[in-house]
């Protein structure tokens, strides 16, 4: 493994770890805004991933599918739960749903504001829109032209992995199989002789992840990813 694939891995995994922070954050947020103080007075309202961190899902995990051999570049995680309580809510449904959405969404904003801020590159230095599209084309930047750009090169690489994992992200929550947030949302429109039975699913769950999650999230991030792409290559 190259000196450079190490600082990809590298910029993969703290770009992940943020997500991930920002992802339970604004679970914590949503559910302060509307009447449960539990995380809040926990000090989850924030970025700092020492709130969040779950060491095997944040670190173990993570790392061990950057670095292990035969990784084939897929990478997800997860972060310690955010704690709600969902008797401080004034409508429980609503509000339970609207606190779940809210770390998805937040991953998606990631995605937005990464991609704003590759449109600013772009427009503002000479080489910005030419690394953007051979990144966005070829998967990578030509060496000769990093070696031009040093500062801004790392800066676009950074934000485009930020468009792909927050994506992912978000798209990996919302699949509606325990304990990820789609399905909370789920578990609402259940009965409840059903609703025993989904939550019980526990290793089932696990297993349809391990080996079905990998194609139902590409599936789920395809469309936006060729759009975000095509927002990129019109620069």
């Amino acid at each position: 493994m190259s000196q450079q694939e190490i600082v990809l891995k590298i910029f993969q995994f703290v770009i992940l770890v943020f997500a991930l922070s920002l992802h339970e954050a604004a679970h914590a947020w949503m559910a302060s805004r509307l009447g449960d103080q539990t995380a809040r007075m926990l000090g989850r309202v924030t970025l700092n991933p020492t709130k969040h961190i779950d060491p095997v899902g944040t670190i173990l995990i993570p790392l061990a599918m950057l670095f292990l051999p035969g990784s084939r570049g897929f990478l997800i995680g997860w972060a310690r739960p955010t704690p709600v309580n969902t008797r401080n809510f004034k409508r429980i449904v609503r509000d339970d749903i609207l606190t779940t959405l809210a770390g998805p969404a937040s991953n998606l904003v990631a995605a937005v504001a990464s991609l704003l801020a590759l449109v600013i590159v772009a427009k503002v230095t000479p080489v910005g829109a030419v690394a953007i599209k051979e990144l966005a084309v070829m998967g990578g930047i030509d060496p000769q032209l990093m070696a031009a750009s040093p500062i801004v090169s790392p800066m676009i690489i950074l934000f485009y992995m930020g468009i792909w994992l927050n994506l992912l992200l978000a798209a990996f929550n919302l699949i509606p199989l325990p304990p990820l947030d789609g399905s909370h949302i789920i578990r609402h429109m259940l009965p409840y002789k059903a609703l025993r039975v989904y939550d019980s699913l526990g290793m089932i769950s696990l297993i349809l992840i391990l080996f079905f999650g990998g194609p139902v999230i590409s599936l789920m991030v395809s469309p936006a990813w060729a759009v975000f792409n095509h927002v990129l290559l019109a620069l």
